[in-house]
């Protein structure tokens, strides 16, 4: 008898038991210890775990450790969501905490036996991992600063929420293909990188004044790397019923043999645009309007850092870089020490791994600045801080080669010692893995984990792509260059690059990077 493909074996696994309904199965384990079935650990992704690398896990350890994904609607950590995070944290995650590029938190050496309790402490205040992983659509993203920025062109929280609510735990898309990404934007920025996703909608305000919403399909990375078409426009009344026929259009025609051509995007190449449109008008009971171009802001000026003046009166938001989506109990502890004393009260993710107070007095916004500059929460980054994305990586992740998070940060202190006046935006991206997972293809520079040779030897390392960057159908994905180098030389590499570049005669860092493009 032929071994199954991973294809064939997933397909079974999800055919034989939903995963929504492992549930009564993880409180089971976590009651009676027993061994956990390896086809139930795929369905634990349904409810955001997934079974993390053993590098820092002791040999004599044989604990099984969970990484898990807390879903943030909206992106969102009120004051006290934040407090239960960091309660967690402490508790049951080894002091881990991480934010990822759709705007979720993620946990590490999440312990089976702990799980029955980690569920109640985050449903005492709303938040929950319901299909945070999975061949399900993943939480909508969209502008963290959604209703506080005066430039916005509509408030679309109504529609992310309604949206979310209705995909959440429902059987009828709690088995695709794959993943199906989702973002809806309202900002003046283009924020929540549309190009990039299965589906998005981009609010578009009309001479009348109404708003509509510009509808992309087909986006993605890694094996789907493609941008999303532009295929007309919806009324907001028109969005969620619009989602919901894409989404089925995927489920019943998506590749379910070939996990790497199983996205939305595939079916689009397959199939062509106008036949794609046409399925999708014929499963509507409303016309959608024809596509026409809309300007779309550049991926290098998409940043709502610094003290922002919000709609509210009174208040200011304070946009802040991480470093890769890193915070930790420490952080954690910092932020709400400062959220309580200066009266700030929720904070949103953004789908670069940084964050936005989104409530902050005005009359304290630049003492609360000043002290988060202090922790390393920085709300005027510098040009390499502010757009640097790294992956979970070696540490936790079993499809990781390189380690991710530490380097992005020793990278990034390295940079802004050795060019403190630096004065060109640097995007980097630090994957582990060629799963583009930190958005590698969009970077100025993308690290791609890998296995190199250096004095004669295989040693750990990183493949460059560079000149990655978003803008409607002018984006273009990073381009291969051949260099690779260990690990270790990293920060050294990426130095050279910017003596060259600043000795030379180029007028931008990107017009030089595409020399080294092979």
């Amino acid at each position: 008898m032929a071994k199954e493909s991973k294809a064939q074996r997933v397909e079974r696994i999800k055919k034989e038991k939903d995963g929504l309904d492992v549930l009564q199965d993880i409180y089971l384990y976590a009651i009676t210890g027993e061994e956990v079935d390896p086809e139930d650990i795929d369905r634990f992704k349904w409810y955001g775990l997934y079974t993390q690398n053993r590098n820092l896990q002791a040999e004599d350890d044989p604990t099984l450790y969970f990484m898990l994904r807390v879903k943030l609607i909206s992106g969102e950590l009120t004051l006290p969501q934040l407090k239960m995070i960091a309660e967690i944290s402490e508790k049951y995650a080894r002091g881990t905490a991480d934010f990822t590029t759709r705007q979720d938190l993620q946990f590490h050496y999440i312990r089976v036996v702990d799980l029955p309790e980690v569920f109640r402490l985050l449903d005492t205040v709303g938040l929950n991992t319901i299909f945070a992983a999975g061949d399900v659509p993943r939480n909508v993203v969209s502008c963290p600063v959604n209703g506080i920025d005066k430039d916005e062109i509509s408030d679309v929280r109504d529609v992310v929420e309604k949206i979310n609510e209705a995909l959440k735990g429902n059987k009828a898309f709690s088995n695709l293909p794959r993943k199906f990404k989702i973002g809806v934007n309202g900002c003046s920025k283009n924020c929540m990188h549309h190009e990039m996703q299965d589906l998005s909608f981009n609010a578009v305000k009309q001479e009348n004044g109404r708003i509509q919403f510009a509808v992309s399909v087909g986006g993605g990375l890694a094996s789907n790397r493609r941008v999303a078409d532009h295929i007309g426009f919806v009324a907001p009344s028109q969005v969620l019923p619009l989602t919901k026929a894409v989404i089925k259009i995927y489920r019943d025609n998506g590749n379910r043999e070939n996990r790497r051509k199983a996205r939305l995007g595939h079916i689009i190449e397959n199939w062509g645009i106008e036949k794609f449109r046409e399925v999708l008008q014929n499963g509507l009971s409303f016309k959608i309007k024809e596509p026409n171009d809309i300007e779309y802001v550049h991926s290098r000026y998409r940043e709502h850092f610094g003290i922002n003046e919000s709609k509210e009166e009174g208040k200011s938001f304070i946009g802040c870089a991480l470093n890769s989506g890193h915070i930790g109990l420490d952080g954690l502890n910092n932020l709400i020490e400062l959220f309580e004393k200066y009266e700030a009260t929720a904070l949103k993710a953004t789908v670069t791994q940084n964050i936005i107070i989104t409530a902050v007095p005005t009359k304290n916004a630049e003492a609360m600045a000043k002290e988060l500059e202090e922790v390393g929460i920085s709300p005027f980054p510098s040009n390499f801080k502010a757009r640097v994305q790294a992956c979970t990586g070696l540490n936790f992740c079993k499809f990781a080669i390189s380690e991710t998070k530490g380097k992005a940060k020793e990278v990034v202190n390295y940079l802004e010692e050795k060019f403190p006046d630096f004065d060109e935006r640097v995007a980097i991206s630090i994957n582990g893995c060629p799963n583009s997972c930190a958005h590698s293809h969009i970077a100025d520079i993308g690290l791609i984990g890998t296995k190199v040779k250096k004095d004669g030897q295989p040693v750990v390392g990183y493949e460059m792509v560079v000149a990655g960057f978003l803008h409607g159908k002018e984006s273009e994905y990073a381009q291969k260059t051949g260099i690779k180098f260990a690990q270790e030389d990293t920060k050294e590499y990426i130095e050279g690059m910017i003596k060259e570049y600043k000795a030379s005669s180029f007028t931008s860092f990107r017009d030089y990077l595409l020399t080294k493009a092979s």
